[in-house]
């Protein structure tokens, strides 16, 4: 008896334990993504008179909170986008040194319980933080109450309250026009059970489609930035030479226009200097003056449009002067850029995103036929996942290590896409420039890309990896029509998108080469005729 006694105090201390232990893993994790976070908000973040150094504290007060929730919701965003590549080390850590000490720590309770953080902490930065981080910014107080900052929480709480009746009320009506449930008179009894996750699931729909936008998109544009960040190598080419010739032309062009400047001083010197005959009040000299001054006249003419033409000649020369700035800082980089750096880092980043683009591209279309043919499941998950049974790549580690590379580059991608796209403009965050308002737009924009990253990656077969928690469970994982149309269209748009970057070269030449004959063509026979 007092042997089960103990059993059961050694069961229960080893289980008060290991959740200390997994609280203080969380709360580790999550200083140290708040930290990032705000190296990066702290990076883009506007600092004038009227953000954060305002005269009034209620205001400094207000622009600190919502500062510290902007930067929460994107250390929320970054434990969203890390939930897989984790996950996925943590089985072949567990599956590599099964016994090791040092990995105790490691299990299945707490890689679970991460899932359920992250996804609780998405729905309340979602859909509470920024909500009210924006209406307390915002807010100035009722008419009538005393200005201060409780009347701003006070007007705050009151339309958010407003704001979240609306949007449940809509939620439930979606609900039951899709058929999870049917509405009846006590509908907000099932507020966290059904309404909240059906919310959920409505967001990262539209999220993970607007990476079906964006991601292929990205794809293109990545290269374009790997090209304009990275020195590209010089073949045949004398970069000393060129950058001789570049700056002999840019002294010309600044002596040309020291010479107009100089000429046009002399002309509005002696424009001003002259004195002009007296008309005869109808804009013209009149015709009893002497010749010598009908000259002066028509001299004082050609001196105004002589210094119009100038003008012009001053532009062009300044543009021309812009390029040549330019173009001899490209030269310039490329003379200080290293051997190793020209010759190989290039070609190797270059060759690594062809690999990742056509392994990601493969991997799309073995996944839509397991799903034709029926080997592959829908990513809907209902079972309980346990680290460390089996490897859930045919690779071993070398696969699992891939898949973490290629979740990593379809987020970087997606992200690259998404603020390539024309209408992010003015969206687009700026260093030092940023306000605060669009500080938590694209906060919120980037939790919402990073929740479906996980998605996005089960449904186009990345990972066989199985959501966890309240991941797993959107329902929409499981229609077959939604998950096999997503695999067609993503590799249909990646493979065009692909194809158009790197034959529009190609196809201007021929173009081209095509309107040329045709011309000749046309000559010889009118020539003819």
């Amino acid at each position: 008896m007092e042997e089960e006694e103990e059993e059961v105090t050694d069961l229960k201390l080893q289980l008060f334990h290991n959740t200390v232990r997994e609280h203080i893993i969380f709360l580790l994790l999550i200083i140290l993504l708040y930290f990032s976070s705000y190296v990066v908000v702290s990076r883009f973040r506007r600092r004038d008179r009227d953000d954060l150094y305002s005269n009034d504290e209620d205001e400094v007060l207000v622009y600190r909170i919502s500062f510290w929730l902007c930067t929460f919701t994107l250390a929320v965003a970054e434990g969203a986008a890390m939930l897989l590549p984790v996950s996925i080390a943590s089985n072949e850590v567990l599956l590599l040194y099964p016994n090791s000490y040092y990995v105790k720590w490691l299990n299945s309770s707490l890689i679970q319980g991460l899932w359920n953080h992250v996804f609780l902490f998405s729905n309340l930065s979602l859909f509470i933080f920024l909500p009210f981080v924006y209406l307390f910014s915002e807010s100035t107080g009722f008419v009538g109450h005393k200005k201060g900052i409780l009347a701003r929480v006070y007007e705050t709480f009151i339309v958010f309250v407003l704001m979240a009746i609306i949007v449940l009320v809509l939620t439930a009506v979606l609900s039951a026009v899709f058929g999870i449930e049917k509405f009846q008179f006590f509908w907000f009894l099932n507020l966290g059970s059904v309404h909240l996750p059906f919310l959920y699931s409505c967001v990262s729909f539209l999220g993970v489609m607007l990476m079906l936008i964006c991601t292929p998109y990205g794809f293109v544009r990545l290269f374009g930035v790997v090209n304009q960040v990275l020195v590209r190598p010089m073949l045949l080419r004398d970069v000393n030479e060129e950058f001789s010739a570049f700056y002999m032309e840019e002294a010309s062009v600044k002596r040309k226009l020291a010479n107009i400047e100089l000429h046009n001083v002399s002309i509005l010197d002696a424009t001003n200097g002259s004195r002009l005959p007296k008309t005869n009040g109808i804009g013209r000299p009149p015709s009893y003056l002497p010749q010598p001054l009908l000259q002066h006249s028509l001299a004082h003419l050609y001196q105004r449009k002589t210094l119009a033409g100038n003008v012009d000649e001053h532009q062009m020369l300044n543009e021309r002067l812009r390029e040549l700035d330019s173009e001899r800082k490209e030269l310039d980089k490329l003379r200080k850029s290293s051997t190793f750096q020209r010759t190989f880092v290039y070609p190797l980043a270059m060759l690594l995103l062809l690999f990742c683009t056509a392994v990601t591209i493969l991997l799309v279309v073995q996944n839509t036929l397991e799903l034709l043919i029926g080997i592959k499941a829908l990513p809907l998950s209902t079972r309980q996942f346990t680290l460390g049974i089996s490897s859930l790549s045919k690779l071993g580690p070398v696969g699992a290590g891939m898949e973490v590379c290629l979740i990593f580059y379809l987020g970087a991608t997606s992200v690259v896409g998404f603020y390539s796209m024309p209408f992010m403009s003015n969206v687009r965050p700026k260093r030092r420039q940023t306000s605060l308002p669009q500080l938590m737009l694209n906060c919120g924009f980037m939790l919402v890309l990073s929740s479906a990253l996980p998605l996005l990656s089960r449904i186009i077969g990345i990972t066989n990896f199985d959501l966890l928690g309240d991941f797993g469970a959107i329902e929409w994982l499981g229609n077959f029509q939604i998950v096999l149309l997503y695999n067609l269209v993503f590799g249909t748009t990646t493979a065009l998108c692909l194809a158009n970057k790197f034959t529009a070269t190609v196809r201007r030449e021929l173009r081209a080469r095509l309107v040329e004959n045709y011309v000749l063509f046309t000559n010889y026979m009118s020539f003819i005729n």
